[in-house]
């Protein structure tokens, strides 16, 4: 595999790129350090495989970047670049949003075009769904976002069938559920309580805590992308969930068991884009990918806290 991964300093993407080096793949992993959080936790993302023999990295902005060179010879892409955020993405900051993740995304899949490629990986995200969609939610389901983040999100996808269907670009899609674990964005909710567990702080908990959610850890998210790359069905969308519909007050009670602290909780109203449940029909994933999530939540939860305890407090 000769591979490009976009958004390769970030959570999910330094992972991914860590597994494919792993696996003796060429990685040419590509960030542009958006200043969505602090670029010093980016930064020690990419130390782990900057100096690797096989791996190029390049600091570009998708808009901007030489395709035509980044995708000579290669045979996979991933993309995992995007404006994250589902509360950031109300207002004046849409545009951010539509720039990185829907226009990015159709640069990307238009220097696609007429390359030899075996998949393109489209990071897509359980925000599409909205509320009000059956539990457990099926791909075939009709997505109604309730976010600005998750309306950019589904455009992409859109995007994805669009040069698969009218120029063959072979394109595949995973809605990522709730991903947590090492390497976490500090801006999400795993990694917020955790980090105040650890200082003693209080935790912010928006609505009363009986929103659900179906929570993956990275390494099941990253196993879960790299089988696409190789067993997904082009021009096909895939839920990837981490098999349990969990309530966030459990998630807490999880917490103060594995760091033996008891969480302080400080309740806040809903936000406007959260939405109240998730949980994935992964029925397709498991059929066509072989897709079977490995890690239970509670060792998850601790595995994510023992790296929050190695890193300096950076959220800015």
């Amino acid at each position: 595999m000769n591979a490009v991964v976009t958004g390769a300093a970030g959570f999910i993407g330094s992972t991914l790129v860590t597994r494919l080096l792993d696996a003796g793949a060429d990685v040419t992993a590509v960030d542009c350090f958006t200043d969505y959080y602090a670029r010093a936790l980016k930064e020690a993302n990419v130390n782990r495989f900057r100096d690797h023999p096989r791996c190029r990295f390049v600091e570009a902005e998708i808009a901007t970047a030489n395709w035509t060179e980044l995708l000579t010879g290669v045979t996979h892409v991933f993309h995992l670049a995007a404006q994250a955020g589902v509360r950031r993405s109300w207002g004046a900051d849409f545009g951010i949003y539509t720039t990185c993740n829907m226009d990015a995304t159709q640069v990307l899949l238009e220097a696609c075009v007429g390359r030899d490629l075996k998949r393109v990986v489209y990071a897509s995200s359980s925000s599409v769904y909205g509320d009000g969609i059956t539990i457990p939610m099926r791909e075939d389901a009709r997505p109604q976002p309730v976010s600005p983040y998750g309306v950019t999100k589904l455009a992409a996808e859109h995007l994805c069938h669009l040069y698969f269907t009218n120029y063959g670009v072979p394109s595949v899609s995973l809605r990522y559920f709730t991903v947590y674990g090492p390497r976490q964005r500090p801006d999400m909710a795993f990694h917020r309580f955790l980090r105040a567990i650890q200082v003693g702080e209080p935790i912010s908990l928006y609505g009363d805590g009986e929103q659900t959610r179906d929570f993956t850890f990275v390494d099941d998210a990253v196993t879960a992308t790299t089988a696409a790359a190789d067993r997904g069905v082009a021009g096909c969308v895939y839920n990837i969930g981490g098999g349990s519909r969990v309530s966030i007050n459990h998630v807490l009670e999880l917490m103060g068991t594995v760091t033996g602290k008891v969480p302080t909780i400080v309740r806040e109203p809903m936000q406007q884009g959260d939405m109240r449940d998730t949980y994935a029909d992964t029925t397709l994933a498991r059929q066509d990918l072989g897709f079977v999530p490995a890690m239970g939540l509670k060792d998850g939860i601790r595995a994510e806290y023992e790296w929050i305890s190695t890193i300096p407090v950076l959220t800015s």
